[in-house]
């Protein structure tokens, strides 16, 4: 009766060690393909916006006016500043120069996010605004694990 009872705590420490191995192989098998998933639907966001700069170019200077005060944007400049944005985007979605090209993403979109800032006022008037809340988290988790995130990208695997 006595051995039974050593028996079981034996097994649930070994128990405990083989859970904690499993965790951590599965954080680790996972990591890169939730990593992936952020950076997929962020590039979907920021290419969308990229597109419009080239599709619409009016809207493009109508936002830099309402949003950041700076009126009077000549069209070539909105296409500058989108050819800029497609290199910076492709280059964020195949993985390139983590540090900066992930640091860039979160920066931009932090911008926007932060300009908007009247719209969270008038909340409800305005709450498609508010999706860029978790957007910009998502883009700070893609900075901070940058180097966690190894699928399918084109970069340095090794700390950017």
């Amino acid at each position: 009766m006595g051995q039974s009872s050593v028996t079981p705590s034996i097994s649930t420490a070994s128990a405990s060690t083989a859970s904690t191995s499993t965790a951590g192989d599965v954080i680790a098998t996972r990591l890169p393909w939730v990593l992936l998933s952020l950076r997929i639907t962020v590039f979907i966001v920021m290419f969308v916006w990229t597109l419009d700069k080239f599709l619409n170019p009016a809207h493009g200077m109508a936002i830099f006016e309402k949003f950041y005060g700076i009126g009077g944007v000549p069209e070539l400049a909105v296409y500058i500043m989108g050819a800029f944005q497609l290199v910076l985007v492709f280059a964020f979605v195949f993985g390139l120069a983590k540090r900066y090209t992930y640091g860039l993403i979160f920066l931009l979109h932090g911008g926007s996010t932060l300009s908007s800032f009247p719209q969270y006022i008038d909340a409800f008037n305005h709450l498609l605004f508010f999706a860029a809340w978790p957007m910009w988290g998502a883009c700070f988790a893609l900075y901070l694990l940058r180097d966690a995130d190894t699928k399918f990208t084109l970069g340095k695997t090794q700390a950017s």
